[in-house]
């Protein structure tokens, strides 16, 4: 696979007036992978992806998309594909319409693979496009997103609106279609949980900074949950960050940053302690709150710490 990054971004930042949505963002997308771009409404995800993708212009610092500047090289626009929250239309656009604009500017563009998402999505080609529902709305970013099979696509917030059925469908094409055509896929979301499954890779902006960079398996486990006698968890967490407590009489429970080996958590339930690996959100938030107290970074640099 070729080594050129398919995203390289330097000390990007944006500013607007006297609001500052991203501040000196640097971090590299390898090539065919699919990343997590993952922050509360207003953490600067969008703009990050207006940026990456020539639709604004930063205030200071460079995005290089497969090494190049996308606006002064139309031959890298051609590679990506935005699908944005609130997607513009012309007003008379229908379904068809959208999809058919679609398949003149994406050069990998495969109508088949369209088509058989409209059906599963259930979308009406002959609707006007500012008719539709959200789910629909979102689901027609969908067909176009994954249809495009564009070198780099990114997909903002792209299960809004849509049932448990069209997630699914969403998921599952994703994956299976990433498999026999590698890409870069960038998913932008506030709920970490509903894509924590497809996800090999984390952004975390909060407040226009990034704040964790890490693949998913070094985060998934980075933080653990002990509960039990208070002084057999107290000394299953020796030496380890602690994220939270909370007492209830006798019984402690902590949460600390931190892996279990196999080892220690067989010492640990033998202590009578209970031992968990916090989910990918939840690692998430304990460890921004600690990068945010000072009292730990959360990077990838820093992700490692346990119990052996």
């Amino acid at each position: 696979m070729n080594a050129t990054p398919a995203l390289e971004l330097r000390g990007l930042s944006k500013a607007y007036r006297d609001t500052t949505a991203l501040e000196s963002v640097t971090t590299t997308l390898a090539a065919g992978h699919i990343y997590g771009l993952l922050g509360r409404n207003g953490a600067g995800k969008s703009t990050l992806m207006s940026l990456a993708t020539a639709q604004a212009f930063p205030s200071a610092g460079d995005a290089l998309v497969f090494g190049h500047t996308p606006y002064e090289h139309r031959a890298t626009l051609a590679r990506m594909c935005f699908m944005k929250e609130s997607q513009k239309y012309p007003d008379d656009y229908t379904v068809k319409h959208a999809l058919a604009s679609a398949a003149i500017a994406y050069p990998n563009w495969d109508q088949a693979f369209a088509d058989q998402l409209v059906g599963e999505l259930r979308l009406p080609l002959k609707r006007r496009i500012k008719k539709l529902s959200r789910g629909q709305f979102s689901s027609v970013g969908i067909v176009i997103g994954l249809a495009s099979r564009a070198d780099l696509t990114f997909f903002d917030e792209p299960y809004l609106g849509l049932d448990a059925v069209a997630r699914q469908v969403f998921y599952d094409h994703l994956l299976a279609d990433f498999a026999e055509h590698p890409r870069t896929v960038v998913l932008s979301s506030h709920l970490i949980d509903e894509i924590a499954d497809v996800l090999e890779h984390v952004l975390l902006l909060e407040d226009g900074h990034l704040v964790l960079d890490a693949p998913v398996e070094e985060v998934r486990g980075a933080v653990t949950s002990l509960s039990g006698p208070s002084q057999a968890v107290l000394d299953a967490a020796a030496g380890l960050p602690i994220l939270a407590r909370r007492d209830l009489g006798p019984v402690t429970q902590l949460t600390v940053r931190g892996r279990f080996d196999a080892a220690a958590r067989a010492a640990a339930e033998a202590a009578g302690v209970g031992v968990a690996a916090e989910s990918l959100q939840q690692s998430i938030v304990y460890l921004t709150r600690a990068s945010e107290a000072s009292t730990t970074t959360a990077h990838t640099s820093t992700l490692s710490g346990g119990t052996s």
